[in-house]
């Protein structure tokens, strides 16, 4: 067994009901002026109420307009406005967009220099406020991560913030703060903490505890996610996703993603697809070019997928992994192709040469991938 590190917000609070434990939180974090930073669908969905009806403290400023992959000028600009006021704390209310924002927020609230400088690993100082996360959607884990996804528009792709000091003081993720969660994002989200948590069990960096971590992950997303998009009031569902989620989180915050994501970025970046869309349409391709590097870890996975082994050779066992995969995105209405989302073929060479840059993930993947290869799994994927 390799040495590994275990990393994750300071403390989790979950299950139904959790958010009643705000109050104190702030309390004992000694937060009486917190900022709240969501974005308009928490806002106007009424999710949002639900935090400010437990705050029993001032909340000088609220910035619910966080917009999806948000770029640096939105966190330069949202900086500027949080220091007219006097806060001691922020509590993240949203998906990961809003959460990844507010982590930069509270680690950059007393920095003067360039948040463009602090893209890469281990380049902030520290953090000047305490925070608090708090999920809506069931699926970035940004709440127990060290990591923060900007999009830089000049480069045309997402990059990552990654420090210790954007961990979370407290994340309390709790299935209510899920119910008002639309379709299409409950679908996006669930597959992105599917792909954390199956990229997690196949990465390079994988432990005996995120693997744990990863592989309960999966039963509990492959199994809940088409129920909670049918029905998004199925208060099970909602909490086996919220729980799901978090474990996904915890699993590749610690073992890394790997060429799923990789092959995302630039999708997001370039052409402004979801993070949820952009993982999910190259999912099934990624693991294709997968299987032959770690066919056991495949026939692991169909084990915590329930799915059917009896009579099949490993081959078809991993195979019908993937096929599973592609049955989870298309229950849940994901398209199937980059073409679905007006994506050129004339752009695969632009978009290969941007993800093969993405050395932070394709690092972890458990098969080293050339150029041309990932030029060929665009081409699959069109």
């Amino acid at each position: 067994m390799q040495v590994s590190v275990f990393k994750s917000a300071n403390k989790l609070i979950t299950g139904e009901g959790a958010l009643a434990s705000l109050a104190h939180e702030l309390s004992r974090l000694n937060i009486k002026a917190p900022a709240i930073i969501t974005d308009k669908g928490v806002s106007q969905s009424g999710a949002l109420s639900h935090v400010t009806n437990v705050l029993n403290c001032e909340c000088p400023i609220v910035i619910d307009d966080i917009p999806p992959e948000p770029e640096i000028s939105v966190i330069e600009q949202r900086l500027a406005r949080l220091k007219q006021h006097k806060v001691d704390g922020i509590i993240a209310v949203g998906g990961g967009s809003a959460i990844d924002s507010a982590k930069v927020l509270a680690a950059t609230f007393d920095y003067t220099g360039n948040i463009a400088d602090l893209f890469g690993e281990n380049l902030v100082a520290g953090r000047a406020l305490p925070l608090i996360a708090i999920p809506t959607t069931a699926g970035t884990g940004s709440e127990v991560t060290n990591i923060a996804i900007l999009a830089d528009p000049i480069a045309h792709v997402k990059k990552g913030i990654v420090s210790d000091h954007l961990l979370p003081d407290v994340a309390i993720v709790t299935p209510e703060m899920t119910l008002s969660c639309p379709k299409h994002i409950t679908a996006a989200s669930g597959v992105d903490a599917f792909v954390h948590a199956l990229e997690a069990y196949l990465s390079v960096n994988a432990s005996p505890i995120t693997d744990a971590l990863a592989s309960k992950a999966m039963t509990l997303i492959f199994h809940s996610l088409p129920v909670a998009y049918a029905n998004g009031h199925d208060v099970k569902a909602r909490e086996d996703m919220a729980t799901g989620s978090l474990m996904a989180g915890l699993a590749f915050g610690n073992a890394g993603v790997g060429a799923v994501h990789a092959l995302a970025y630039p999708l997001g970046g370039r052409f402004h697809l979801s993070h949820g869309m952009s993982n999910a349409v190259m999912l099934p391709h990624v693991m294709r070019w997968n299987i032959g590097a770690c066919q056991q870890r495949f026939i692991d996975v169909a084990g915590f997928l329930h799915l059917p082994v009896a009579n099949k050779s490993q081959l078809e066992i991993a195979n019908q992994v993937v096929d599973a995969i592609e049955a989870l995105c298309r229950k849940v209405e994901i398209p199937a192709t980059l073409r679905d989302f007006d994506i050129s073929e004339d752009a695969i060479p632009l978009l290969a040469e941007e993800a093969s840059k993405v050395t932070r993930l394709l690092r972890n993947n458990p098969r080293v991938l050339s150029k041309q290869d990932i030029v060929q799994i665009y081409t699959e994927a069109f």
